[in-house]
């Protein structure tokens, strides 16, 4: 993992800023803890109900006029906004990352470049880039918030970029996670070797390309929710996925339910919610 030290030239928020306009005040962390400390501030009579308003003004969003960052998504959903790298140019993925940073103490960035992180990590310094998932994060609290452990499993070798994309959105969101990799169906004693590793997981996400028969296999296995994320790896007849999904999608396994091809970040989302502690 590279890191990048800061520069005393100008950032490229600094730079963004002439494109773009100035940018926001600074809002208040959006989250459960700091608004109960302002509600409980107007219930003591140390903030009058206008001031208080006035605070709350901003959670909905914050317009950067290309993009609306949404800063009560924390309150709503128990983690900030995450920003889909793909289609966005460097500086508005640098820009949005700014603001979320500002206000929320985590933040991804998926389907994203190394060109990116080093236009971010001025920025962020502590953001960290994986190749493999095309995924960049920066954790600044590692509360652990998952009554469990979230498993995270391969068919094959070539499934470990969606899969480390689920890992590691379920690992930023605060959930032990075990990974299995390369246990799929053409030799399915791996699996049944590595069952203990999986068997006491809360959540497990089963990762496969080709015609996505594992997370069928592992759903017989145990009484977890098993979410199921087909993958584009195959040869001519697999469509991309689509005959992964399908297979999928036809579980014959009750405790399966299946997200949208490659998409490792929506599963590790998920599971995460099943996952967290009430």
């Amino acid at each position: 993992m590279i890191f990048f030290a800061r520069s005393n030239q100008p950032s490229d928020t600094e730079r963004m800023t002439k494109n773009y306009g100035h940018f926001h005040a600074k809002l208040s962390d959006v989250n459960q803890e700091t608004l109960k400390a302002l509600l409980e501030e107007v219930q003591q009579g140390r903030i009058n109900i206008d001031d208080a308003t006035a605070k709350l003004t901003g959670l909905p969003y914050e317009d950067l006029q290309f993009a609306r960052v949404d800063h009560h998504r924390e309150l709503r959903v128990g983690f900030p906004e995450v920003i889909l790298g793909q289609g966005k140019t460097p500086e508005q993925i640098c820009q949005i990352a700014e603001r979320i940073l500002a206000n929320s103490h985590n933040l991804l960035i998926s389907r994203t470049t190394a060109e990116v992180f080093e236009q971010l990590t001025p920025l962020a310094p502590d953001a960290v880039f994986s190749r493999e998932a095309r995924m960049i994060s920066v954790i600044r609290d590692h509360s652990e918030r998952g009554a469990g452990v979230i498993a995270v499993i391969s068919a094959g070798t070539s499934d470990i970029p969606v899969a480390e994309e689920a890992a590691l959105t379920a690992t930023a969101m605060g959930n032990r996670v075990a990974r299995i990799y390369d246990v799929g169906v053409a030799g399915i004693h791996r699996l049944f070797q590595a069952r203990e590793e999986f068997a006491s997981a809360r959540v497990i996400i089963v990762v496969a390309g080709m015609e996505g028969a594992l997370p069928s296999v592992v759903g017989g296995l145990v009484a977890a929710p098993v979410i199921a994320v087909p993958t584009s790896i195959g040869y001519g007849a697999s469509f991309g996925g689509v005959a992964a999904l399908l297979g999928m999608l036809n579980s014959c396994a009750s405790n399966v339910a299946v997200v949208n091809i490659d998409n490792g970040f929506g599963a590790g989302f998920v599971a995460s919610l099943i996952n967290r502690a009430r």
